[in-house]
């Protein structure tokens, strides 16, 4: 079957400021290392082309560009960024009537390329193929993986010379906080305020002008955030050219899930600080949103009044955020009403887990049964905890729907990229079996439940590709 892609595109109509069109850079030869056929239909698309997706060819009603936006970067203001190793192929309306972008990344420079070659290298290429969808699994929004193709050529890093391949990733959109901060940084007024009416058209129809926009952004973040943290999930480059105005997961870099608990824990190689930390995402992210709402208030006239609505609406999210938290861990512990005093039950529960080094992931999953203990030294600590908990009435139903059995651990992800280099997809296909019913591990799969060993540790991801 010859490929259809039934494009609708609506951010090429946009003014040229915007992005810059041109084609992704051919690749030398077009191997598929995985599809995802099921998102296919969901996206409508008949037949699969690896050409197309290793950006060789450009299929019929596409609009290729590269799209422009600047961002803070750990806290540093990069007044011009946009995509340098992504191409957006174009929007398609899904079978739920929900417009999606289709992106190859890593598919050759752009004018954005900082000197970049534009192209990705294997491994990050699948770890985002399989902890997006992992994430989709879970039931946090999350932008999704529909192909990877290896392109027969080398990428060259400081590793030396890699094998390259090219993801295919799909989104509710590519906007980002970045995206306004351009053009409020440039003053340029008229794109800021034909953004802000794109998305809110786009994403938030409901919202009334920019400051609904920024309540609408400020809320999905919130929940976003709690939900990632419900998992043990570090984002880890947090940078607003990485926070969506969908309130969707996006760029998995330097990312990963923990495994003995730390609210402290970091996971970006060059995060010396610990600004993107566990613990620090919640603060991140009202900082994030503190930016959007600097650049939406160019739109007013009377910038005081601007300035104090937007204040007002971003001082609101620390508790917006503290909310989504405490639904997300109470239904951990089977508590579907918290009260205040659940809150310090859970903290209680998560100092333990700290101080005694327990896995995140596994403390959660078998907290219904006796095996919870066996995750403390100090299980009598543990065992006095346990006796409030249980005083609580906790809905052992409710645990099992909200705690994973599994989740993509980082030390799986890197023997799973080690193999793929040395030509074996097969543990990159029964990790992705594993991880489509985290909930419901099916039979034969326990294996991938278990914590590294000593050295099996993977202290540290990368930025980039």
């Amino acid at each position: 079957m010859s490929l259809h892609i039934p494009f609708d595109n609506t951010y090429a109509t946009l003014p040229g400021a915007f992005y810059t069109r041109l084609n992704p850079t051919p690749v030398a030869k077009s191997e598929r290392l995985a599809w995802n056929s099921a998102l296919a239909q969901e996206l409508g698309i008949e037949g699969a082309d690896d050409s197309v997706f290793a950006g060789t060819t450009v299929p019929k009603g596409a609009a290729p560009l590269a799209q422009l936006y600047a961002g803070h970067q750990f806290g540093n203001y990069n007044p011009q960024l946009g995509d340098g190793r992504a191409i957006l192929l174009g929007e398609v309306i899904d079978q739920h009537g929900q417009r999606r972008d289709i992106q190859l990344k890593g598919s050759g420079p752009t004018p954005y390329s900082r000197m970049g070659d534009g192209r990705a290298w294997l491994g990050p290429v699948l770890r985002e193929y399989v902890v997006s969808e992992a994430m989709h699994a879970l039931g946090i929004p999350t932008t999704r993986a529909l192909a990877a193709i290896a392109t027969g050529e080398p990428v060259y890093r400081e590793q030396g010379a890699l094998p390259g391949a090219v993801l295919t990733r799909v989104a509710s959109s590519h906007l980002r906080v970045g995206t306004f901060q351009i053009f409020a940084h440039r003053g340029h007024i008229d794109e800021l305020r034909t953004l802000t009416d794109y998305a809110i058209t786009r994403h938030h129809p409901g919202a009334d002008g920019p400051m609904g926009l920024l309540k609408a952004v400020c809320a999905a973040q919130s929940k976003l955030v709690a939900a990632w943290m419900s998992v043990g999930f570090i984002h880890g480059v947090m940078n607003t050219d990485n926070c969506t105005i969908s309130g969707e997961t996006i760029d998995y870099g330097p990312c990963a899930f923990m495994d003995a608990y730390h609210e402290g824990r970091v996971f970006s190689s060059i995060d010396q600080m610990g600004r993107y930390a566990f613990g620090n995402q919640p603060r991140i992210a009202v900082w994030n949103m503190a930016q959007l709402a600097t650049a939406l208030i160019q739109l007013f006239e009377d910038k005081d009044k601007a300035v104090e609505d937007a204040t007002a609406i971003v001082h609101a999210m620390p508790g917006q955020l503290q909310a989504e938290w405490l639904n997300r861990f109470a239904a951990k512990i089977g508590l579907s009403d918290p009260t205040p005093e659940d809150q310090t039950l859970i903290e209680d529960l998560l100092t333990l887990m700290q101080t005694d080094g327990a896995d995140f992931t596994n403390t959660f999953a078998t907290l219904h049964t006796d095996q919870a203990r066996d995750q403390f030294t100090d299980r009598g600590a543990f065992d006095t905890w346990a006796q409030k908990w249980r005083a609580r009435g906790p809905d052992t139903d409710l645990m099992l729907r909200t705690n994973p059995q599994i989740i993509p651990r980082n030390h799986r992800i890197e023997a799973m990229i080690d193999a793929a280099v040395a030509g074996d997809m097969n543990p990159f296909e029964r990790l992705m079996t594993a991880l489509t019913a985290p909930y419901d591990l099916p039979a034969g799969y326990d294996d991938l439940r278990r914590p590294p060993t000593q050295d099996e540790i993977v202290p540290a991801t990368f930025c980039g590709t």
